[in-house]
Protein backbone atom coordinates (compact mmCIF):
# COMPACT_ATOMS: atom_id res chain seq x y z
CA UNK A 1 0.00 0.00 0.00
CA UNK A 2 1.33 3.37 -1.18
CA UNK A 3 2.24 5.88 1.56
CA UNK A 4 -0.83 8.32 1.73
CA UNK A 5 0.93 11.94 0.12
CA UNK A 6 1.02 14.81 3.27
CA UNK A 7 -0.87 17.82 2.76
CA UNK A 8 1.74 20.96 1.56
CA UNK A 9 0.53 24.88 1.23
CA UNK A 10 0.42 24.74 -2.21
CA UNK A 11 -2.45 22.18 -1.92
CA UNK A 12 -4.30 24.44 -0.06
CA UNK A 13 -3.73 27.05 -2.17
CA UNK A 14 -4.36 25.33 -5.45
CA UNK A 15 -8.03 24.04 -4.43
CA UNK A 16 -9.11 27.52 -3.26
CA UNK A 17 -6.83 29.05 -6.66
CA UNK A 18 -4.73 31.46 -4.52
CA UNK A 19 -1.08 31.62 -4.11
CA UNK A 20 0.85 29.78 -1.53
CA UNK A 21 2.06 33.11 -0.50
CA UNK A 22 -1.73 33.91 0.30
CA UNK A 23 -2.15 30.62 2.57
CA UNK A 24 1.02 31.01 4.21
CA UNK A 25 0.00 35.03 5.09
CA UNK A 26 -3.10 33.78 6.22
CA UNK A 27 -2.00 30.73 8.68
CA UNK A 28 -0.19 33.80 9.85
CA UNK A 29 -2.81 36.16 10.69
CA UNK A 30 -1.33 38.84 7.93
CA UNK A 31 -3.50 42.15 8.51
CA UNK A 32 -3.36 41.71 4.47
CA UNK A 33 -5.48 38.95 4.47
CA UNK A 34 -9.12 39.24 4.61
CA UNK A 35 -10.96 37.52 7.11
CA UNK A 36 -13.31 35.32 4.64
CA UNK A 37 -9.86 34.56 2.97
CA UNK A 38 -8.67 33.29 6.22
CA UNK A 39 -11.78 31.72 7.14
CA UNK A 40 -11.58 30.54 3.76
CA UNK A 41 -7.81 29.08 4.37
CA UNK A 42 -8.64 27.12 8.09
CA UNK A 43 -11.62 25.34 6.33
CA UNK A 44 -9.80 24.06 4.06
CA UNK A 45 -6.79 23.20 6.26
CA UNK A 46 -9.62 21.48 8.33
CA UNK A 47 -11.05 19.47 5.05
CA UNK A 48 -7.51 18.39 4.10
CA UNK A 49 -5.70 17.75 7.29
CA UNK A 50 -3.22 19.88 6.32
CA UNK A 51 -0.35 19.81 9.51
CA UNK A 52 2.21 22.65 9.59
CA UNK A 53 5.87 22.19 8.95
CA UNK A 54 6.83 23.23 12.18
CA UNK A 55 10.84 22.93 11.69
CA UNK A 56 10.20 24.79 8.61
CA UNK A 57 8.28 27.60 10.40
CA UNK A 58 11.11 27.81 12.93
CA UNK A 59 13.49 28.28 10.20
CA UNK A 60 11.44 31.42 8.87
CA UNK A 61 10.42 32.82 12.21
CA UNK A 62 13.79 31.90 14.08
CA UNK A 63 11.76 31.23 16.86
CA UNK A 64 9.84 27.64 17.49
CA UNK A 65 8.47 28.06 21.02
CA UNK A 66 9.64 24.68 21.56
CA UNK A 67 11.88 23.99 25.11
CA UNK A 68 13.80 20.68 25.41
CA UNK A 69 14.20 18.93 28.56
CA UNK A 70 16.71 16.07 29.46
CA UNK A 71 16.09 13.87 31.50
CA UNK A 72 18.28 11.33 33.20
CA UNK A 73 15.17 9.01 33.71
CA UNK A 74 11.07 9.21 33.61
CA UNK A 75 9.99 7.06 35.83
CA UNK A 76 11.04 9.11 39.24
CA UNK A 77 8.95 11.34 41.16
CA UNK A 78 12.64 13.31 41.28
CA UNK A 79 12.33 14.36 37.59
CA UNK A 80 8.76 14.51 37.23
CA UNK A 81 8.65 17.32 39.41
CA UNK A 82 11.10 19.32 37.84
CA UNK A 83 9.39 18.89 34.65
CA UNK A 84 6.26 20.13 36.37
CA UNK A 85 7.87 22.99 37.66
CA UNK A 86 9.26 23.80 34.31
CA UNK A 87 6.17 23.64 32.58
CA UNK A 88 4.37 25.83 35.04
CA UNK A 89 6.34 28.66 33.85
CA UNK A 90 6.97 28.50 30.72
CA UNK A 91 3.21 27.45 29.57
CA UNK A 92 2.72 31.14 30.71
CA UNK A 93 5.15 32.76 28.27
CA UNK A 94 3.62 30.47 25.32
CA UNK A 95 6.43 27.34 25.38
CA UNK A 96 5.49 24.09 25.10
CA UNK A 97 8.23 21.51 26.40
CA UNK A 98 9.77 18.31 24.22
CA UNK A 99 11.10 15.79 26.85
CA UNK A 100 14.09 13.40 26.01
CA UNK A 101 15.05 10.60 28.30
CA UNK A 102 18.86 9.86 28.35
CA UNK A 103 19.01 6.53 30.44
CA UNK A 104 21.71 7.98 32.01
CA UNK A 105 23.99 6.92 28.95
CA UNK A 106 25.91 9.08 26.91
CA UNK A 107 24.96 7.89 23.35
CA UNK A 108 21.32 8.48 24.22
CA UNK A 109 22.03 11.91 25.42
CA UNK A 110 23.76 12.97 23.11
CA UNK A 111 21.58 11.56 20.19
CA UNK A 112 18.34 13.91 22.53
CA UNK A 113 20.77 16.81 22.87
CA UNK A 114 21.20 16.34 18.35
CA UNK A 115 17.52 15.92 18.11
CA UNK A 116 16.13 18.36 19.64
CA UNK A 117 18.93 20.94 18.02
CA UNK A 118 17.38 19.73 14.63
CA UNK A 119 13.73 20.73 15.66
CA UNK A 120 15.17 24.38 16.47
CA UNK A 121 14.27 24.37 20.11
CA UNK A 122 14.64 27.65 21.51
CA UNK A 123 16.61 26.34 24.70
CA UNK A 124 17.18 23.03 26.43
CA UNK A 125 17.26 22.32 30.46
CA UNK A 126 19.27 19.46 30.97
CA UNK A 127 20.96 17.00 33.86
CA UNK A 128 23.76 15.26 32.92
CA UNK A 129 23.58 11.59 32.71
CA UNK A 130 26.21 9.64 35.03
CA UNK A 131 27.81 8.06 32.02
CA UNK A 132 28.71 11.42 30.16
CA UNK A 133 32.31 12.61 30.94
CA UNK A 134 33.16 14.06 27.34
CA UNK A 135 30.84 17.40 27.02
CA UNK A 136 31.23 18.43 23.37
CA UNK A 137 27.64 18.04 22.15
CA UNK A 138 26.61 20.27 25.74
CA UNK A 139 29.66 22.40 24.10
CA UNK A 140 27.91 22.72 20.65
CA UNK A 141 24.53 23.88 22.11
CA UNK A 142 26.65 26.89 23.54
CA UNK A 143 28.25 27.23 19.86
CA UNK A 144 25.03 27.53 18.35
CA UNK A 145 23.56 30.43 20.68
CA UNK A 146 20.89 27.99 22.15
CA UNK A 147 20.02 28.72 26.14
CA UNK A 148 21.19 26.10 28.53
CA UNK A 149 20.73 25.36 31.87
CA UNK A 150 21.89 22.76 33.55
CA UNK A 151 20.02 21.51 37.03
CA UNK A 152 20.63 18.74 39.92
CA UNK A 153 23.70 16.92 37.97
CA UNK A 154 25.79 19.85 36.26
CA UNK A 155 28.99 20.44 34.71
CA UNK A 156 30.80 22.52 37.38
CA UNK A 157 34.20 24.06 35.36
CA UNK A 158 30.88 24.91 32.03
CA UNK A 159 29.98 28.33 32.05
CA UNK A 160 26.17 28.06 31.66
CA UNK A 161 23.46 28.19 33.33
CA UNK A 162 23.52 25.96 36.85
CA UNK A 163 20.28 24.93 39.21
CA UNK A 164 21.56 22.73 42.49
CA UNK A 165 20.78 21.71 45.34
CA UNK A 166 22.90 22.44 48.43
CA UNK A 167 23.88 18.90 48.70
CA UNK A 168 26.61 19.60 51.03
CA UNK A 169 24.52 21.72 53.03
CA UNK A 170 21.47 19.02 52.71
CA UNK A 171 24.22 16.20 53.99
CA UNK A 172 25.73 18.34 56.87
CA UNK A 173 22.27 19.09 58.44
CA UNK A 174 21.00 15.24 58.05
CA UNK A 175 24.25 13.76 59.77
CA UNK A 176 23.96 16.91 62.89
CA UNK A 177 20.31 15.68 63.17
CA UNK A 178 21.59 12.00 63.61
CA UNK A 179 24.19 13.25 66.42
CA UNK A 180 21.94 15.14 68.41
CA UNK A 181 19.60 12.24 68.51
CA UNK A 182 22.26 10.56 70.20
CA UNK A 183 23.67 8.36 66.91
CA UNK A 184 28.05 8.05 67.82
CA UNK A 185 28.57 5.67 65.08
CA UNK A 186 27.25 6.81 61.41
CA UNK A 187 27.32 5.10 58.40
CA UNK A 188 26.96 6.64 55.25
CA UNK A 189 25.26 5.33 51.90
CA UNK A 190 27.54 6.63 49.22
CA UNK A 191 26.87 7.08 45.55
CA UNK A 192 29.73 7.13 43.09
CA UNK A 193 32.27 9.55 43.75
CA UNK A 194 32.58 10.99 40.20
CA UNK A 195 29.11 12.55 40.37
CA UNK A 196 29.52 15.70 41.84
CA UNK A 197 26.35 15.67 44.27
CA UNK A 198 27.35 12.71 46.07
CA UNK A 199 30.73 13.85 46.41
CA UNK A 200 29.03 17.07 48.12
CA UNK A 201 26.74 14.98 50.49
CA UNK A 202 29.85 12.97 51.65
CA UNK A 203 31.40 15.78 52.36
CA UNK A 204 29.04 17.36 54.06
CA UNK A 205 28.61 13.77 56.74
CA UNK A 206 32.68 13.96 57.19
CA UNK A 207 32.02 17.87 58.28
CA UNK A 208 29.05 17.17 60.50
CA UNK A 209 31.20 14.28 62.41
CA UNK A 210 34.54 16.11 62.30
CA UNK A 211 32.67 18.95 64.25
CA UNK A 212 31.42 16.72 66.95
CA UNK A 213 34.19 15.07 67.67
CA UNK A 214 33.32 11.54 65.75
CA UNK A 215 35.54 10.08 63.75
CA UNK A 216 34.99 9.30 60.18
CA UNK A 217 35.40 5.50 60.02
CA UNK A 218 35.72 4.77 56.23
CA UNK A 219 34.65 0.90 57.21
CA UNK A 220 31.01 2.75 57.73
CA UNK A 221 31.22 4.62 54.24
CA UNK A 222 29.87 2.50 52.11
CA UNK A 223 29.84 3.51 47.91
CA UNK A 224 27.26 1.62 45.24
CA UNK A 225 25.58 2.88 42.46
CA UNK A 226 22.06 4.88 43.61
CA UNK A 227 21.57 6.08 40.17
CA UNK A 228 19.58 3.02 39.06
CA UNK A 229 15.64 2.05 38.21
CA UNK A 230 13.73 2.15 41.70
CA UNK A 231 14.15 -1.68 42.22
CA UNK A 232 16.84 -1.56 41.80
CA UNK A 233 17.96 0.91 44.04
CA UNK A 234 15.75 -1.26 46.79
CA UNK A 235 17.92 -4.25 46.49
CA UNK A 236 21.26 -2.41 46.23
CA UNK A 237 19.89 -0.93 49.61
CA UNK A 238 19.21 -4.12 50.93
CA UNK A 239 22.38 -5.47 50.57
CA UNK A 240 23.90 -2.16 52.24
CA UNK A 241 21.84 -3.36 55.09
CA UNK A 242 22.81 -6.69 55.08
CA UNK A 243 26.21 -5.51 54.94
CA UNK A 244 26.35 -3.35 57.73
CA UNK A 245 24.78 -6.65 60.12
CA UNK A 246 27.82 -8.22 59.00
CA UNK A 247 30.35 -5.88 60.88
CA UNK A 248 31.35 -6.25 64.38
CA UNK A 249 29.96 -3.19 65.96
CA UNK A 250 26.90 -2.25 64.00
CA UNK A 251 25.85 1.72 63.44
CA UNK A 252 23.48 3.14 65.38
CA UNK A 253 22.96 5.68 62.70
CA UNK A 254 22.63 5.57 58.84
CA UNK A 255 22.66 8.72 56.52
CA UNK A 256 21.46 7.69 52.78
CA UNK A 257 22.35 9.41 49.85
CA UNK A 258 19.15 7.78 48.01
CA UNK A 259 15.55 7.52 49.57
CA UNK A 260 15.42 4.02 48.40
CA UNK A 261 18.39 1.96 49.79
CA UNK A 262 17.47 3.80 52.97
CA UNK A 263 13.87 1.85 52.33
CA UNK A 264 15.48 -1.26 51.15
CA UNK A 265 18.10 -1.17 55.08
CA UNK A 266 14.78 -0.58 56.62
CA UNK A 267 13.44 -3.67 55.15
CA UNK A 268 16.47 -6.04 56.41
CA UNK A 269 16.26 -4.48 59.72
CA UNK A 270 12.54 -5.29 60.40
CA UNK A 271 13.18 -8.85 59.28
CA UNK A 272 15.69 -9.51 61.82
CA UNK A 273 13.66 -7.30 64.29
CA UNK A 274 16.07 -4.75 64.84
CA UNK A 275 14.04 -1.77 66.37
CA UNK A 276 14.17 1.61 64.47
CA UNK A 277 15.01 4.03 65.23
CA UNK A 278 15.87 2.58 68.66
CA UNK A 279 18.42 0.23 67.60
CA UNK A 280 19.44 2.35 64.22
CA UNK A 281 18.15 5.69 63.15
CA UNK A 282 17.98 6.41 59.09
CA UNK A 283 17.49 9.64 57.04
CA UNK A 284 17.30 9.54 53.47
CA UNK A 285 17.23 11.98 50.64
CA UNK A 286 15.21 13.15 48.06
CA UNK A 287 11.74 13.04 49.81
CA UNK A 288 10.06 10.67 47.88
CA UNK A 289 6.76 9.88 48.42
CA UNK A 290 7.11 6.71 49.28
CA UNK A 291 9.33 8.01 52.47
CA UNK A 292 6.19 9.05 54.12
CA UNK A 293 4.43 5.95 53.54
CA UNK A 294 6.61 3.70 54.69
CA UNK A 295 6.93 2.11 58.28
CA UNK A 296 8.69 3.42 60.02
CA UNK A 297 8.24 7.00 57.88
CA UNK A 298 11.85 7.85 56.33
CA UNK A 299 13.11 11.40 57.47
CA UNK A 300 14.26 12.92 54.45
CA UNK A 301 15.62 16.03 52.49
CA UNK A 302 12.96 17.40 50.42
CA UNK A 303 15.06 18.83 47.50
CA UNK A 304 12.27 21.10 47.10
CA UNK A 305 12.06 19.90 42.53
CA UNK A 306 9.59 22.08 41.84
CA UNK A 307 11.06 25.12 42.95
CA UNK A 308 13.87 23.73 41.25
CA UNK A 309 12.10 23.41 37.80
CA UNK A 310 10.67 26.98 38.20
CA UNK A 311 13.62 28.52 38.77
CA UNK A 312 15.59 26.51 35.77
CA UNK A 313 12.79 28.07 33.14
CA UNK A 314 13.58 31.35 34.39
CA UNK A 315 16.86 31.31 33.91
CA UNK A 316 16.11 30.32 30.42
CA UNK A 317 13.50 32.87 29.96
CA UNK A 318 16.13 35.51 31.13
CA UNK A 319 18.80 34.56 29.01
CA UNK A 320 15.94 34.20 26.42
CA UNK A 321 14.81 37.67 26.66
CA UNK A 322 18.64 39.33 26.95
CA UNK A 323 20.03 41.13 24.62
CA UNK A 324 22.86 39.53 22.51
CA UNK A 325 26.24 39.51 24.01
CA UNK A 326 24.66 40.70 27.73
CA UNK A 327 23.68 37.78 29.79
CA UNK A 328 25.76 36.39 31.92
CA UNK A 329 25.42 32.86 33.51
CA UNK A 330 24.35 32.48 37.00
CA UNK A 331 24.50 29.90 39.41
CA UNK A 332 21.34 29.18 41.68
CA UNK A 333 21.24 27.36 44.78
CA UNK A 334 18.21 25.64 46.41
CA UNK A 335 18.54 24.76 50.13
CA UNK A 336 17.12 21.43 50.83
CA UNK A 337 14.63 21.31 53.89
CA UNK A 338 14.84 18.30 56.57
CA UNK A 339 11.84 16.78 57.02
CA UNK A 340 11.89 14.75 60.57
CA UNK A 341 9.76 11.90 60.30
CA UNK A 342 9.95 8.40 62.85
CA UNK A 343 12.94 6.61 61.02
CA UNK A 344 15.37 8.98 62.87
CA UNK A 345 13.81 9.88 65.97
CA UNK A 346 15.66 8.37 69.00
CA UNK A 347 14.19 11.19 71.47
CA UNK A 348 10.23 12.49 71.47
CA UNK A 349 10.17 15.83 69.60
CA UNK A 350 7.28 17.11 67.02
CA UNK A 351 7.25 15.46 64.17
CA UNK A 352 6.82 17.61 60.78
CA UNK A 353 4.37 16.77 58.06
Amino acid sequence: MSKKKKTTISDIAKELNVTPSTVSRALGDHPKISDSTKEAVLDMVEKLNYQPNNIASALRKGKSNIIGVIVPTSDRQFFASIIRGIEEIIREEGYHLMICQSDDQFDKEKSGIDTLLNVRVDGIIASVAKETTDISHYKKIKKQGVPLVLYDRVIDSFDVNHVVSDDFLGAYNAVTHLIEQGCTRIAHFAGKQHIKIYQDRLQGYIKALREHSIPVDDELIIESDLIQDTYSILRTGRELGSSLLQIPEMPDGIFSSSDFAAMGAIQVFKEKNIKIPDKVALVGYSNDFSASVIEPALTSLDQHTIKMGNCAARLFLEQMNSKEGTFTSKRKLIVPELIVRKSSQKKQEPIKA
